[in-house]
């Protein structure tokens, strides 16, 4: 996204400001496909820090204890992430709103998740602007700003504010950061690592056609890495002629199906390799491949390593 800048040494930052009470749930579903982004791509694309009002540790609803990197007065850069749960009506207060204010002056975008557009709103900051909040305070947040237009959208994207319905919303939304970001091959992979199908893109491209069928046949690809089917055979399961699945494919991901294909047979081989401790020979037969030489020379194209040399921790 064009306003989310990119920190020149590592990618893009994240600050999360917490509060007592917010959802474990929510930030497992912000911080943690950040993460396998930086794991699968053996890159630091993304970091992000913790923030209290105050600096003092916070508890989540369910009682998990987090040590902040310190107060929101030392925060500064790309993105803020606004995270209150329960209780956020008691958060917004005149200190809060305050703090938020200035902060807003030291970051390119604000985003509040779950309750946190309340709290952005309470504060003047979503004057003007299109914004969500979780589903059950949908008409109460419309009532209390009319500033604001209310929406109800899982998660909404406006100039330099975003706004996030909830955890599962948060998950779809970070998904859509890193298909914007890194390209939807890489959200692909953190789709599959997370067993999910349908947040690899963005939440507005699922309902084109085009992206059902995409979909349909990533589905069926990854049904079939250990005995893969024929691009024209894939078509037909899904009722479309070839010529129109690469096309599609081509728009969704700009690759083929072939390469679509290859690049889900060796993550997988990628992960059997860092994952396991299978020979070679086996994980090219679990992922399709004849013999394990052509299974080498894909992967190493792939990533840049062979598979013994990844499994050595990159030693050549």
């Amino acid at each position: 996204m064009q306003n989310l800048t990119k920190n020149q040494d590592y990618g893009y930052d994240f600050d999360i400001l917490l509060f007592d009470q917010f959802s474990n749930h929510c930030l497992a579903n912000t911080i943690e496909p950040l993460r396998a982004v930086n794991t699968l791509s053996r890159h630091r694309h993304y970091s992000w820090r913790f923030y209290t009002l105050d600096g003092g540790p916070v508890e989540s609803s369910s009682g998990m204890r987090v040590e902040p990197h310190g107060p929101l007065s030392m925060g500064h850069g790309a993105t803020l992430m606004v995270m209150p749960s329960y209780g956020f009506r008691g958060l917004d207060g005149w200190d809060t709103t305050r703090q938020l204010r200035t902060a807003a002056k030291r970051y390119d975008c604000l985003a509040g998740l779950d309750t946190g557009s309340w709290l952005l709103a309470r504060a003047g900051l979503l004057d003007g602007y299109r914004a969500t909040i979780h589903w059950e305070e949908l008409v109460e947040f419309a009532e209390t700003f009319p500033e604001v237009d209310s929406c109800r959208e899982r998660f909404v994207f406006d100039r330099d504010r975003i706004t996030c319905s909830g955890a599962m919303a948060a998950f779809d939304l970070v998904m859509h950061l890193i298909g914007e970001h890194l390209g939807p091959l890489l959200a692909m992979e953190v789709a599959q690592l997370f067993m999910t199908r349908d947040s690899a893109r963005s939440h507005a491209s699922l309902s084109r056609p085009s992206s059902r069928t995409v979909d349909r046949a990533v589905t069926i690809m990854q049904e079939h890495l250990e005995r893969p089917l024929t691009i024209g055979g894939i078509a037909r399961k899904i009722g479309c002629t070839q010529k129109t699945l690469e096309t599609r494919m081509q728009l969704e991901f700009g690759l083929t199906p072939q390469g679509v294909y290859r690049r889900l047979r060796l993550t997988l081989a990628r992960k059997l390799v860092t994952d396991t401790d299978l020979k070679v020979t086996e994980i090219a037969f679990r992922s399709g491949y004849d013999n394990a030489s052509a299974m080498t020379r894909a992967f190493r194209t792939e990533f840049g390593l062979s598979p013994t040399q990844m499994r050595n921790g990159g030693l050549k």
